[in-house]
């Protein structure tokens, strides 16, 4: 058997998420394993670098298989082409890397990148990938804020509730909003792991401190009480995308 990388990236408009679950259909990992297990003639499991959420969108996932086909890499052009001929259009893989029999696509990643796009005018262009916030925002007290975000390590307060995290600590190494282009912002946030929802509980709890809603004190205060309860709305899945994935570069053969 030989273990894979698969780099692949998809629009989760019309996906129930990243993970396959008992009572939902239409999810990234079940379309995937369905269709490469139809190519390979045997049946193929993937496990992915996180979990994505309904709706939400990724430029850059890792996921990995075993297989007994041996000869992915040799002919990598030709398997990406068959791959991406019978996947539907939102999904499509971009490069396949053999890796080390114990290589793990989730808890191998040394770091995430996810950004978040914001955009105060109307455009139905951009609407389907970008959240469209009407009113004044301070985005430079919102960078205060995520600031702030550096100084912690339990973001029990930007988790889910009642998931199967062993631990809601994370290290963020970086939190910004940037201006990218005329009343287009984006939300760039990396970190060595995130929570359910985290990412997007963020962005809708920043949104409120540049609203003038909540205080930079009261931002604080709400990453130390570690309750969800007191932190503000998630903001909508549409906007949010997994840009990038690291990794150690032993486990790779390449």
């Amino acid at each position: 058997m030989a273990r894979y990388f698969l780099t692949l990236s998809y629009n989760g408009t019309e996906y129930n998420g990243w993970q396959i679950q008992k009572n939902t259909k239409n999810t990234i990992q079940q379309i995937l394993e369905e269709n490469i297990s139809l190519i390979l003639k045997e049946k193929i499991e993937l496990t992915g670098c996180g979990r994505t959420d309904a709706g939400v969108n990724a430029k850059n996932f890792i996921a990995h298989f075993d297989s007994f086909s041996q000869d992915l890499i040799e002919n990598k052009p030709d398997w990406i082409y068959k791959f991406n001929n019978l996947l539907p259009s939102n999904i499509s893989i971009q490069d396949i890397r053999k890796v080390k029999s114990d290589a793990h696509a989730r808890f191998n990643a040394t770091q995430r990148v996810y950004y978040y796009y914001l955009q105060q005018e109307k455009n139905p262009f951009k609407d389907i990938f970008s959240w469209y916030v009407y009113g004044n925002l301070d985005f430079e007290l919102m960078n205060k804020a995520a600031e702030i975000l550096l100084e912690y390590t339990d973001f029990t307060s930007f988790s889910k509730l009642h998931t199967q995290n062993k631990t809601n600590t994370c290290t963020i190494t970086k939190a910004i909003w940037k201006n990218c282009g005329k009343n287009e912002w984006r939300f760039s946030i990396s970190a060595d792991r995130f929570l359910r929802g985290m990412v997007r509980a963020i962005v809708g709890t920043l949104i409120l401190v540049g609203k003038n809603k909540l205080s930079l004190a009261e931002f604080r205060k709400i990453i130390e009480t570690k309750d969800r309860k007191v932190a503000g709305n998630n903001a909508p899945a549409n906007a949010l995308f997994l840009v990038s994935i690291s990794y150690s570069k032993d486990i790779f053969y390449e």
